[in-house]
């Protein structure tokens, strides 16, 4: 998995953070878990506040 597959990391956040609100999320947050996610392979400074705001809007969809 890498930053551009905002669906797939959502999908998987959702599920292993089944109580957390993903608009109260911060990003320091988000861009951790993230990282964390098995199979996740990707360098962090690829990442920047529009790729997680893009996670966050698909697991916002992913949890209504």
């Amino acid at each position: 998995m890498k930053w551009t597959d905002t669906l797939d990391i959502a999908i998987e956040l959702a599920e292993r953070h089944p109580d957390v609100d993903p608009e109260k999320i911060n990003f320091v947050d988000l861009m951790r878990w993230t990282m964390e996610l098995p199979g996740f392979a990707d360098d962090e400074k690829r990442c920047g506040e529009r790729i997680l705001e893009a996670i966050q809007m698909a697991w916002i969809e992913e949890a209504r």
